[in-house]
């Protein structure tokens, strides 16, 4: 099978869509890509859901997909990083304290038991000691887009994503980069699905390390860990 001749089918982490639709574009083969956030996308392709390939934002969603024999343990890889910070609306100045400029609104928040931007979030305010204070004013969302989208939308006056999230949207400002030893290190897994198109899956895994998708991948605010090849 050549690139021309793969359809490949992949499900992936919600914070990676304009960068992964980029990729797609340029691969050769057809692209079909599910997005949602990590902990459901996981939870979709452990119940069979048509899937080749598998990229999260989470190390241990992707531990919990190998315990469950549903990917190739041994084709799995990391394959990105990313930074987390803390946003507010396009032109707010940079934030000394939190606390105080986030006022009576809420601060935008992947789900912090499950969402992996919401967990690193979590550990970011429990290690910095501002959970205790913060943790009755979350507006917890099903995936980091939709924490993104209500501080674009000015529904919250501050959010937690990543750092390529913040680039993708003009209607938000990073106003605290959020030191990364606050945080467990942010990874992005890929596997091969054990019951998908092994070929298919081998291919775009490889066609993902390349260094024109790597620069892809910097380019939307990703730090590419695989060597290009």
């Amino acid at each position: 099978m050549g690139l021309a001749d793969a359809s490949v089918r992949v499900f992936a982490a919600a914070s990676l869509k304009e960068a992964l639709d980029k990729v797609a574009e340029t691969y050769p083969g057809q692209v079909v890509i599910s997005y949602g956030g990590s902990g459901l996308v996981a939870r979709q392709v452990a119940a069979g859901a048509p899937a080749d390939v598998v990229v999260l934002a989470n190390v241990a969603w992707m531990d919990w997909l190998q315990s469950k024999e549903t990917i190739v343990p041994d084709k799995r890889m990391d394959l990105l990083g990313n930074n987390l910070v803390l946003i507010g609306p396009s032109g707010a100045p940079p934030v000394t304290d939190v606390v105080a400029r986030l006022g009576e609104g809420r601060l935008a928040i992947g789900q912090t038991n499950g969402v992996p931007a919401g967990i690193y979030g979590r550990q970011w305010l429990e290690r910095t000691g501002l959970w205790e204070d913060l943790a009755g004013h979350l507006a917890e969302t099903e995936n980091v887009r939709a924490a993104l989208a209500l501080v674009s939308r000015g529904e919250a006056p501050l959010g937690v994503v990543y750092a390529s999230d913040a680039l993708a949207d003009p209607g938000v400002a990073v106003v605290l980069e959020i030191p990364g030893d606050q945080h467990d290190p942010i990874i992005y897994p890929v596997a091969p699905v054990k019951e998908g198109n092994a070929l298919a899956a081998a291919a775009f895994i490889g066609f993902m390390t390349s260094e024109p998708v790597a620069e892809i991948f910097r380019n939307h605010g990703f730090i590419p860990l695989r060597p290009p090849s």
